[in-house]
């Protein structure tokens, strides 16, 4: 009933919460920058307004190059209407020769499928303008919820430390301490990822020969931040904008091996490096997370999945009350299953049981 409980004030207050939690983060990964500020003697708020300033410059910085990629791919769109003509031509012939579709048939469900989304085309731009003001509002509230958090740090963790004994006050100050070394090795290796990433994804393409090899790189480090579905959206797309820029498969199985060639660098050399193997989460509990974070609070949820499971594993592990929830978080295997050792202790039983029988048998004969 108290999972039930949680879950739903986190689905009713994801609009609420999901900021909150970001604004958290960016305080904790900020912190150096302030300290760094207070050295040369800033006045306190003057160094949080500095420190979030920077962070909204680099922020404008990536938008930046990320809208001049996309503008360069809306000036394509001639050449990609023609191309994705032609693929949709040739996959036509495909299932006109493997079905029983004719092409006047296939041409006859895609004008009624966009029938259906002409029709619903006014709930559509709803929802779009009602996204993008919820999106402007969240933009707007997270560099006032940073600040804040920032300012009234020492309130908040008067606040944790009040619901906790005397003498469990060092335990608490190892949790949050530890929490604040995972969780900022953490996002600083996520930013060096997506950089990385760019770079060798996008140089490499670019080199290639392939059209957009930037902007697919770009696409591909943020979706990555993702755990494990993200690197799948990342291929898809990647293959859709090299599908509509070229016309030939060769330059899709180019981008798919590029793509295969970063990942295996990042997954086993570059990110283990940077991180440290710190975010110990295993596969099973990363893919649920991702998949209850996005049905929770949408795409903000899913970026956010995999750093609250790394505090929440934390704090699991310094509780007596919830350690087990601390194992099942974790990626440590166990070298034997618990049940071998039952049925061993039962067998033995079983077996002196036995040996005491025959025994009590012998002495009565």
């Amino acid at each position: 009933m108290g999972l039930c409980a949680v879950f739903w004030i986190i689905s009713v207050g994801a609009n609420v919460i999901t900021p909150i939690l970001i604004a958290f983060f960016i305080s904790i990964l900020l912190m150096p920058l302030y300290h760094l500020f207070r050295k040369v003697r800033f006045p306190e708020v003057m160094a949080i307004v500095s420190a979030i300033g920077i962070a909204a410059i680099v922020v404008g910085g990536i938008v930046t190059f990320f809208s001049m990629q996309v503008s360069d791919l809306v000036s394509d769109i001639p050449q990609l209407k023609k191309n994705s003509t032609a693929h949709w031509q040739t996959l036509s012939k495909w299932i006109s020769s493997k079905t029983h579709y004719s092409p006047s048939q296939q041409l006859a469900a895609i004008q009624t499928q966009a029938g259906n989304v002409t029709d619903n085309i006014g709930t559509y731009f709803q929802t779009f303008f009602s996204s993008l003001t919820s999106a402007f509002i969240f933009m707007g509230l997270l560099p006032i919820y940073t600040f804040l958090i920032m300012f009234y740090r020492k309130l908040l963790l008067r606040f944790v430390y009040m619901w906790f004994k005397k003498e469990d006050h060092d335990n608490v100050t190892a949790a949050l301490t530890e929490t604040q070394v995972i969780t900022k090795s953490y996002l600083v290796g996520l930013l060096i990822q997506i950089g990385y990433i760019t770079v060798l994804l996008g140089g490499s393409l670019a080199l290639l020969g392939i059209k957009h090899a930037l902007l697919i790189g770009v696409i591909f480090a943020i979706l990555n931040l993702i755990p494990y579905v993200g690197a799948l959206i990342g291929n898809i797309i990647g293959v859709a904008l090299t599908l509509a820029s070229s016309t030939e498969l060769h330059d899709v199985v180019t981008v798919l091996l590029a793509i295969t060639a970063v990942q295996f660098l990042d997954n086993n050399i570059l990110m283990p490096r940077i991180v440290g193997g710190k975010v110990k989460i295993n596969a099973l509990v990363s893919i649920l997370g991702v998949v209850t974070g996005g049905a929770i609070a949408g795409i903000g949820g899913m970026f956010l999945s995999l750093p609250v499971m790394a505090v929440l594993k934390v704090i699991f592990d310094r509780s007596n009350s919830f350690k087990q929830w601390g194992v099942l978080l974790g990626d440590e295997r166990p070298t034997e299953s618990p049940m071998n050792k039952l049925i061993e202790s039962e067998v033995k039983e079983e077996v002196t049981g036995e040996i005491k029988e025959e025994r009590k048998h012998g002495n009565r004969t």
